[in-house]
């Protein structure tokens, strides 16, 4: 099984990757990860604030990655926002029945109440080197962004209203995962 998880910055994506690898012994691969490691060999001129043309770069790696470890019987989890809107067109169904897809993302009500938590839990997993641009204006807008684009298509979306823990807990805890 294959699980993608995506969502905007701050959401919470590699905290519920580690929470799964470690209830499910899935391993898991940070698209940040493999986005730096590109950056800082010279593979690509991008940088990291490139996020658009991050993702039509990176996606196509991404996808054959994952087709590999479909065709090889493997799990993994695959935590990063750079998956496009339309991932699923890229995927005959043989490969998206072995597939799931979440994507998390905070209303404005919860990032209006919960913000400073927000702000103060950015590194409980990995710890980011700087996150001065953070701003309220900017997580609701990229919230928005992932909301709207993959709704567009179809796509659903774990909102983040109310309770955090409740809602990573609906996610990896009580939908089937293998």
């Amino acid at each position: 099984m294959i699980i993608i998880l995506t969502g905007a910055s701050h959401t919470g994506k590699t905290l519920l990757s580690q929470r799964m690898m470690e209830k499910y012994k899935i391993p898991y691969i940070s698209i940040d990860h493999l986005k730096m490691g590109l950056i800082r060999s010279g593979n690509t001129s991008l940088t990291p604030n490139d996020d658009e043309e991050m993702t039509i770069y990176i996606w196509p790696i991404v996808r054959e990655m994952i087709k590999t470890a479909i065709e090889n019987k493997q799990s993994l989890i695959v935590e990063g926002c750079y998956i496009p809107y339309e991932w699923r067109k890229d995927f005959s169904e043989e490969y998206l029945k072995n597939i799931r897809f979440i994507c998390l993302v905070m209303t404005d009500k919860y990032i209006d109440a919960h913000f400073d938590e927000i702000r103060n839990h950015a590194s409980d997993i990995e710890e980011r080197l700087d996150d001065s641009d953070l701003t309220i204006d900017w997580i609701k807008a990229e919230n928005k962004r992932f909301a709207d684009g993959f709704k567009a298509v179809g796509e659903e979306t774990n909102l983040i209203d109310t309770n955090y823990e409740q809602t990573l807990e609906k996610v990896c805890f009580l939908k089937t995962v293998c």
